[in-house]
């Protein structure tokens, strides 16, 4: 079953790291599909941005252990995935606002 790109990337993950490598070595980073892997994120990103992407590293992050008075809970776990753009390749995603 072949999924969509808007299935496998989440969301654009928007911080100040992010944004300075975005800017030095033209990378940039997104939530993606827990289920996801190398191949498919950069077909996810080339089909949905039409960019040409030069690599894919991706990471598992656990979520933090968070009280509130007595009552523990967790935060979900997530899989974050960095970008690097070949030369020349640029994706706008908020500077136009």
């Amino acid at each position: 079953m072949s999924r969509s790109p808007y299935d496998i990337l989440i969301k654009p993950l928007l911080t100040e790291k992010m944004t300075a490598l975005k800017e030095s070595e033209n990378r940039v980073s997104f939530v993606v599909d827990k289920r996801a892997n190398k191949i498919e994120v950069k077909k996810a990103v080339e089909e949905a941005f039409k960019v040409k992407v030069a690599s894919v590293n991706v990471m598992n992050l656990l979520g933090k252990k968070k009280r509130l008075g007595k009552f523990a809970g967790k935060r979900p776990d997530w899989k974050k995935a960095i970008i690097t753009l070949k030369k020349g390749e640029k994706l706008e995603l908020f500077e136009g606002m």
